[in-house]
């Protein structure tokens, strides 16, 4: 069997979207052809002990393109036979497949996610970039719009292909019970719109806050639940008190990945209108929190950013918002949800089905597969 040495800074117990991302792909791919090079996040020692497959920590937070885990990384693709690499995120650690390749390693994959379009918008990154990919066999892009972003940029060096995340299905589903959750933060059997992101400016759950008192003019029993950590908490809740709203917006604060999915439950609205911000530099690569949502059966609003309108079927799954920077079309897009909650309902089964079809992990783990074995499937 072919094995395939997994070069990667993104990897559990450390939290994180790509991280979820990557050990998620590596779930799925038999365990005895894999060992995973890494660096260090806190609880790895036992996090790796649970893994079916070897696990090699280099002793530093961030592992970087040096010639210490060059040699680290061909010394275990000679000893575990590796003739396959794949980098969890293609920049800068696919700056070692020149050296694996001279080691045996002859198939090398670099996935990209959405920090990506941002390098390649810089001339020093965007030379980075098609430095590492005249080296790699593919690179590869979560949506259409990375790729519109990548594609030009990198002039031809390295075949790209999409392998965008995916959803467990099994996890986020609409019989996952939210009741606790509404239990716990007061809410009753109010209409709860819901936010589960990061506390950055790009999510625009401070847009939602402003316009958060329209949404109250139409349904003045409706809360307003935003899950999630991060830097904007702190203006997010002076916001909320400076409007008067303390009594039907919550802020849970962080919230660990197992209890994501009664959040999403609890709502029955899913909002998170993304901006792109910094010129461009700051972008939605494509927005799986919409598809955690719609998999839990909630009809989706969405921003323009970036891939994130991808995560929505416009009018079907949900609604993408054309301006999400402005207050009053986040909260009439919101507020129509919950004028029509039929309407909602059906657009959360609509959006259920095309997760199940689409985005589940099941079809993600066959494109890896192609992708990683070519010729084979």
């Amino acid at each position: 069997m072919s094995r395939t040495l997994v070069v990667t800074n993104d990897f559990p117990p450390r939290q994180g979207g790509i991280q979820t991302f990557v050990a998620a792909l590596l779930a799925r791919r038999p365990p005895e052809s894999l060992v995973v090079l890494a660096s260090r996040s806190p609880g790895w020692e036992a996090h790796d002990a649970a893994l079916p497959y070897p696990v090699v920590r280099r002793p530093t937070a961030m592992l970087l393109p040096t010639r210490a885990t060059a040699r680290a990384a061909v010394d275990l693709a000679r000893r575990h036979g590796c003739d396959r690499a794949v980098y969890g995120a293609a920049a800068p650690l696919g700056l070692l497949a020149p050296a694996l390749r001279s080691a045996g390693v002859r198939h090398q994959l670099g996935i990209t996610h959405g920090h990506e379009t941002g390098w390649v918008a810089v001339p020093g990154g965007r030379q980075l970039m098609r430095r590492i990919a005249a080296d790699l066999d593919v690179v590869t892009y979560i949506s259409d719009y990375t790729r519109s972003r990548l594609e030009p940029a990198l002039g031809g060096r390295g075949r790209l292909a999409q392998l965008s995340p995916g959803v467990d299905v099994e996890v986020f589903s609409p019989a996952v019970d939210g009741s606790a959750v509404r239990e716990r933060h007061g809410l009753g059997d109010a209409p709860v719109v819901v936010c589960v992101s990061r506390l950055v400016p790009r999510k625009g759950q401070d847009v939602l806050v402003a316009g958060w008192s329209r949404v109250l003019a139409r349904h003045p029993g409706a809360r307003l639940l935003l899950v999630g950590g991060g830097p904007q908490e702190s203006a997010l809740r002076r916001a909320v008190a400076a409007r008067g709203l303390e009594g039907s917006v919550v802020l849970t604060g962080p919230v660990p990945p197992d209890r994501l999915p009664e959040h999403y439950a609890a709502g029955d609205v899913f909002a998170m209108p993304c901006r792109t911000r910094r010129g461009g530099l700051d972008v939605e690569g494509l927005g799986m929190v919409y598809l955690e949502a719609a998999a839990c059966g909630l009809p989706v609003v969405a921003g323009t950013s970036g891939g994130a309108p991808e995560a929505v079927r416009d009018g079907v799954t949900g609604s993408v918002v054309p301006d999400p920077r402005s207050p009053e079309a986040v909260a009439d897009t919101v507020a129509a949800l919950l004028d029509d909650p039929a309407r909602a309902r059906a657009m959360g089964r609509a959006g259920r089905s095309w997760v199940e079809e689409r985005w589940s992990w099941t079809r993600i783990a066959e494109t890896f597969a192609d992708l990683l074995d070519p010729g084979t499937h």
